[in-house]
């Protein structure tokens, strides 16, 4: 009967040269023979000339250490003869004497020899080394059945894997195997992670995971060292925002600040002249948005990355989930989708059809239709594509104030001016509603990636994350009063705007903590947001009423960037999550300004040509 991974039996598979049984246990040169028993064998000291001699400037890094850990790396590397020649040249053996002979004894299969050399190792866990002692003797059973001595393993598992008197479930389930042959295919199914025979190489591969490190290095020691040397300097990084910033072993890890989106980015449009009767209006937004075109003059205009079709003050802005397009919405009552491809920005559409102004946006999860809501309005559904009107969500007597989508895009939800939250069916079917307090006529809204928990600012100074399965609320409480929030990308931390002009990050995971604060924007009337952005949301940036865009380090505090250009107050902004250098920023100034690398030029397509059109949502 073979094993699982052939069908030969284990007998022959273990059958291995000498340069195949270093190549297996890590490359060590064992030079002592097998015996019968290993019970005279003790562990010993490792041999150093240095003794506890250390090296590298700080005096931090053991010699005996240092030189293990490279050898063991030169194995698994396949140096196998410069790594043999390292251990015979430092006198610095990879594994003692008696390390070696246990290792030899689970590859060669020598059940009992070597949970006899198990204990001479020099372990002093007992727990540790029962737990080894039944992976010994568990694939020493498998094996047994594999040869079809079911006797003998039954023996082996009375007399000596049950006495270990630890992991009964699963003593169980090998008992099972051998009474029941049904349940023997069970424990041998692949779905619940347990193998028929194991081979001898994973055996060892598990007991050196048990060990101590002192007795068997850990696989890739050496590679998990230097990552985590890289990863630190990564981290401690001030401007990392690069994929592509390739770090060397070379030398220390350092960017510059160009790696901050800190420049208006040069667009150049062509813009649509729109004729009315021998009149000609001149401004691009007023331009896109003529329902009654008559002829059309093309010319080139560069525009400092600033966007204009709005034609009132910019309260929000939202970049889609893939990066590719950008929704604006304004006091003028109309939202506006952008695109941003690899040849530029271009409006896409304009959409028409609130009565109010339009506080909010929310991407649907596959971007592919936007949600806008007005101030205590209506909240109205869109096709992206098309710009089309699909549906609008209203109470009668009441407003909306918010509004965002559940993960898997089948439902929406709403704050309503009478304080509760609404889940609605994508046809405009009420589902449930959670009345009381719930929300505030001023609020965002969000629901986290798992769709259990709805987030929603419930009272002045209270942020309330209401789970809705296990109907458990919690809440985060400020002194001051807040005025809006953001749930980072992996759902863990909340980031709140409060009226003193700071802006708080709060760990949400588990028990609520408060990590760190950001200060610096201005903010004494208008509801100014901010964002997560740049690489794996490394930065914090923000709107101000001193017509600047803020930017800090999100683990250090450190404020970054004051970025002018804007000539009002700058009432939100976004970070392109597919594109860590670009941010985008809505002013009362009525604009929009797209923030990049230095020296990065962006073209805006011809946007007569794209098929920008203006759409009404009546209905």
């Amino acid at each position: 009967m073979g094993g699982v991974e052939d069908d030969e039996p284990a007998s022959k598979r273990m059958k291995l040269s000498s340069e195949e049984l270093r190549r297996l246990s890590n490359g060590s040169t064992i030079k002592e023979p097998v015996a019968g028993s290993s019970g005279d064998l003790m562990a010993r000291p490792l041999q150093s000339e240095g003794g506890e001699e250390v090296v590298g400037s700080k005096g931090v890094i053991k010699k005996v250490e240092f030189v293990r850990i490279i050898t063991k790396a030169l194995y698994s590397l396949g140096y196998i003869k410069s790594g043999a020649h390292l251990e015979e040249e430092s006198g610095i053996p990879l594994h003692s004497s008696v390390v070696n002979v246990f290792m030899r004894q689970i590859l060669e299969g020598n059940w009992d020899e070597s949970v006899v050399t198990l204990h001479n190792i020099g372990l002093t866990d007992e727990r540790t080394i029962k737990s080894a002692s039944f992976l010994i003797l568990e694939q020493k059973f498998f094996e047994l059945l594999d040869e079809e001595k079911v006797m003998d393993a039954l023996k082996t598992l009375r007399t000596e894997i049950a006495p270990l008197c630890i992991n009964n479930g699963r003593v169980r389930e090998l008992s099972s195997s051998i009474v029941s042959p049904s349940d023997w295919f069970s424990v041998r199914s692949p779905k619940r992670d347990i193998k028929r025979a194991r081979s001898r190489t994973k055996l060892l591969e598990e007991l050196q995971k048990l060990l101590p490190p002192t007795v068997m290095i850990p696989e890739r020691r050496l590679e998990h060292l230097v990552e985590q040397a890289l990863v630190l300097q990564r981290d401690a990084c001030m401007f990392h925002n690069s994929l592509e910033k390739e770090m060397s072993l070379y030398a220390d890890h350092q960017c510059g600040r160009d790696q901050i989106p800190s420049q208006t980015l040069q667009i150049q449009s062509l813009a649509t002249l729109t004729r009315h009767g021998g009149a000609m209006a001149t401004d691009v937004g007023l331009a896109c948005r003529s329902q009654m075109w008559q002829s059309h003059v093309c010319f080139l205009v560069t525009i400092v990355g600033i966007l204009q079709a709005h034609t009132d003050e910019v309260w929000f802005l939202q970049f889609s989930h893939n990066g590719k397009y950008l929704a604006s919405s304004s006091n003028d009552q109309s939202t506006i989708i952008w695109e941003v491809d690899a040849n530029g920005v271009s409006l896409k559409h304009i959409l028409s059809g609130h009565q109010k102004p339009i506080s909010a946006v929310s991407w649907s999860p596959d971007d592919h239709q936007l949600l806008t809501c007005g101030v205590e309005e209506v909240v109205r559904r869109w096709d992206v594509s098309s710009g089309e009107c699909l549906n609008v969500y209203e109470k009668a007597g009441l407003g909306m104030v918010s509004c965002g989508w559940s993960p898997d895009g089948k439902w929406i939800f709403s704050g309503v001016n009478d304080k509760s939250i609404c889940m609605w069916e994508l046809e405009g079917k009420e589902l449930e509603c959670w009345k009381g307090q719930r929300t505030l006529k001023i609020s965002d809204l969000e629901i986290t990636s798992d769709g259990k928990q709805i987030i929603s600012i419930c009272r002045e100074t209270a942020i309330l994350l209401l789970d809705r399965e296990a109907k458990v609320e919690r809440l985060i409480e400020e002194d001051q009063t807040i005025t809006s929030f953001s749930l980072s990308r992996d759902n863990r931390f909340l980031l709140v705007n409060l009226l003193n002009q700071e802006i708080h990050l709060w760990n949400i995971e588990g028990d609520l903590k408060l990590v760190s604060k950001y200060k610096g924007h201005k903010r004494t009337r208008f509801i100014i947001r901010s964002c997560f952005g740049g690489l794996e949301q490394a930065f914090i940036a923000s709107g101000s009423e001193d017509s600047l865009v803020y930017i800090w380090h999100r683990g250090t505090g450190e404020l970054i960037e004051a970025l002018p250009g804007h000539s009002g107050a700058v009432n939100c902004v976004s970070w392109n999550p597919a594109n860590p250098h670009m941010l985008a920023s809505a002013s009362d100034d009525r604009t929009i300004r797209i923030w990049g690398l230095n020296n990065l030029s962006t073209k805006l397509k011809d946007t007569h040509s794209n098929g920008i059109h203006y759409c009404n949502g009546g209905t």
